[in-house]
């Protein structure tokens, strides 16, 4: 499977953009999917993932310091993950991945990482 990620660039704080990850070889759906960021000589960090509960239905989680501005969602027809930023901070800069594994606790993927892993795309906040 491959994921690829695109939408990031420059953006000034406070304002919005929205990733997009296309994902093949492989459907969404089955996966736990979810987005990581590294900042240039950090460690990089879960931010957010969702996954289907026991209930089968769709739940995603958020690392606090993005809940309330992140907001992740799937499109299975098109095999897509989303990530939609709001309220951009400074602090959001980095290179954001998205990620697939089929463990569907997506929030210990969140930390210990996903199975496959896109090459990322750069967002740049300035303030």
């Amino acid at each position: 499977g491959a994921l690829v990620e695109s939408g990031g660039g420059l953006v000034q704080a406070g304002g919005s953009l929205r990733l997009s990850c296309a994902a093949s070889g492989f459907t969404v759906d089955d996966y736990s999917v979810g987005w990581f960021r590294q900042v240039p000589g950090q460690e990089r960090e879960g931010v957010s993932c969702i996954a289907r509960n026991w209930r089968h239905e769709l739940t995603p989680a958020y690392v606090d310091s993005v809940k309330g501005r992140f907001t992740i969602s799937t499109d299975n027809a098109k095999n897509m993950i989303y990530l939609q930023i709001n309220n951009v901070k400074p602090e959001d800069t980095g290179v954001y991945y998205c990620g697939a594994d089929l463990d569907q606790d997506c929030s210990r993927r969140l930390h210990y990482g996903m199975d496959y892993l896109g090459k990322g795309t750069l967002v740049t906040v300035s303030s």
